[in-house]
């Protein structure tokens, strides 16, 4: 007994002088489980700034790899109706003071007016036009006024008040407040000239006299705003689209009322000259509702206009946007079919027991029978537009795509490049080494930019815009390798005398084995940290060349062209969403990489970080 307490003691003192003896086992284990990759993973995981690089740029990478899938790209599209639209989803954001008093909605390409029955002016939405104008300054002389109707035009809107008389305010330079004397002189008089309908359109606007005349006024340059006088005093209810109109007669037949025979509205369908009970319109269509229910559309139409779903009821009102139409069924359900671009076809389940509708550009509105309003469509550009009406967020995720590509893509091919010369003069050395060196020498000190802008003019426009992605993906990666040859050639030159390297020599294994299966490994971590600096750069090259209009051209996006118009001071000081959101996911984007590739260096060798 005393023998086995006297052997505890003694290995109680002996862990106490040299420690637990399976501790120290366990220690051992773990460091020589540490291999030198595990070490560079350990140290980068270790450092703060680079994981935050590496999460961000993931974030960004997966975004703008993953985005083209949910934001299609059109390259054709454009809109001037949607030009440099500000930041903002609030188009569709009616005044909740609205609810249960809606006398009428007058949706604009990017705004909206509402009435209410006390007759008080409602705007939301994007209603700056110019810089100078905004339709939200509404004139001094209108607000004690007591306003029945209102209309909303492209750039104006036109409000009528109990006494007939009208008021236009925004842009107004191009006749679009010029009132027919007639109408004016009712008004001034005191007479009532009991006007049943307002609507404005593409700078001008029309008024509808409950005994049935047709007064327009505004720009007549592009439009055929002109009205025979064979009608006069028949007309019923009028439908403008962008550049002329159509009119619903007394006698339940449709009439193109203007001067302009060649117009494809004036080829009315067949069996429109009588039966009639509403008309709508689009830009470049009009639609007519018989007593039947059945509607008919007729004009130019390219977004699918014409294709009437069938309903399960009787529509009872017809109301148009830019490319689309919507109905209003006896049975309070709300149909839409055309453009569906910004969803403004996709009607909400919850859109029932609708009362009226108002329908604008691209926005929807259904008032229910409890006076709620529903609103389905654009609701706005979380970035902006840009001066052709392209949404900034669809351009920045599509184009991130390129410029990531371009980037990859250049810097495998220097890459390649550089590891095969590199490794062939490292190892071999003698004149090997001195014909890699002098031509990476003359490779190195060709200037890039203005090399490429030379290639790019001299190409001009002769291969299209894939190919030149390609070429510059070419361009970019034959240019590069220099950099990384030397790198590659430095370390061979400290690895080919290693005992593993003269080991493999004389075993009798190949010698491309021995560069490229043994001794490239070794230095892989090198490799990396290289080419992804290297990658940061690519990107910015061909954003450069982007930008200074000799990289991929207009209109497919990249974040190097997203930025050509921001040399514009107009741009800069009024439409800055134009070049701050590409700029910024471009600039952390790169901040990002840059702060990867100093952690793979910090990691690879730790004792930078001290120097």
């Amino acid at each position: 007994m005393k023998n086995k307490n006297k052997t505890k003691h003694s290995c109680t003192i002996l862990q106490r002088l040299f420690g637990n003896r399976n501790k120290v086992t366990d220690f051992m284990k773990e460091e020589q489980l540490q291999s030198p990759g595990r070490l560079m993973v350990k140290n980068f995981t270790h450092n703060t700034l680079g994981m935050t690089g590496l999460i961000i740029f993931l974030l960004i990478f997966l975004f703008v790899m993953i985005g083209p899938a949910f934001f299609k790209l059109d390259l054709s599209y454009q809109d001037n109706t949607q030009t440099n639209v500000p930041p903002g989803l609030n188009m569709l954001s009616a005044p909740e003071e609205m609810n249960g008093k809606v006398k009428k909605i007058a949706p604009g390409p990017t705004f909206a007016a509402g009435l209410d029955e006390d007759g008080k002016i409602y705007l939301w939405g994007k209603t700056k036009i110019t810089s100078k104008i905004d339709l939200k300054d509404i004139p001094e002389n209108l607000k004690d006024k007591d306003i029945v109707d209102i209309a909303a035009g492209y750039d104006h809107i036109v409000a009528l008040d109990k006494f007939g008389k009208l008021y236009v305010w925004g842009n107004r330079r191009l006749g679009q407040d010029k009132i027919p004397d007639k109408l004016t002189a009712y008004a001034n008089s005191g007479r009532n000239p009991n006007i049943v309908q307002l609507e404005a359109s593409n700078q001008f606007s029309a008024v509808v006299t409950e005994s049935g005349d047709l007064y327009i006024w505004g720009n007549s340059n592009l439009s055929d705003i002109g009205v025979k006088s064979d009608y006069k005093g028949n007309i019923q209810k009028v439908a403008l689209t962008s550049y002329a109109y159509i009119s619903l007669l007394k006698d339940g037949s449709v009439a193109y009322t203007g001067y302009q025979k060649d117009n494809p509205l004036a080829r009315i369908p067949e069996g429109l000259d009588s039966g009639v009970v509403d008309i709508a319109s689009t830009s470049n269509s009009v639609a007519a509702v018989k007593e039947d229910g059945t509607v008919v559309v007729w004009g130019t139409c390219t977004k699918g206009e014409n294709d009437v779903p069938k309903f399960d009821g009787k529509p009872v009102r017809i109301s148009g946007g830019r490319y689309h139409y919507s109905v209003l069924l006896d049975n309070g359900k709300v149909v839409s079919w055309g453009d569906n671009t910004h969803k403004q076809t996709k009607v909400p389940s919850s859109v029932k027991n609708v009362e009226d509708i108002y329908v604008g550009f691209y926005q929807n509105y259904a008032v229910t029978e409890k006076g709620d309003i529903e609103a389905w469509g654009l609701k706005g550009y979380l970035c902006g537009t840009d001066d052709l009406g392209r949404d900034i967020l669809n351009r920045i995720v599509n184009g991130g795509k390129v410029t990531m590509t371009v980037g990859a893509i250049s810097v495998l091919i220097s890459l390649v490049i550089g590891i095969i010369l590199g490794g062939l003069a490292g190892y071999f050395g003698g004149w090997v080494d001195m014909i890699v060196m002098r031509v990476s020498e003359v490779i190195g000190g060709l200037p890039f930019i203005p090399f490429a802008m030379i290639l790019s003019a001299i190409i001009g426009t002769r291969i299209s815009v894939e190919q030149r992605m390609y070429l510059i993906m070419v361009v970019l990666g034959v240019l590069s390798w220099p950099g990384i040859c030397h790198m590659i050639r430095a370390q061979i030159f400290s690895q080919r005398e290693q005992e593993y390297v003269t080991a493999a020599k004389a075993m009798g294994i190949k010698e491309r084995v021995i560069i490229f299966r043994h001794i490239i490994p070794n230095v892989l971590s090198m490799i990396l940290v290289d080419a992804t600096l290297e990658f940061a750069t690519c990107m910015l090259t061909e954003s450069t060349l982007s930008y200074m209009g000799f990289g991929i051209s207009p209109p497919t996006p990249t974040w190097g062209n997203m930025l050509t118009g921001a040399n514009n001071s107009l741009v800069i000081q009024q439409f800055w969403w134009r070049w701050v959101f590409p700029a910024a996911i471009f600039g952390i984007c790169t901040i990002c990489i840059n702060l990867i590739g100093d952690a793979l260096r910090d990691a690879v060798d730790p004792k930078s970080a001290e120097r």
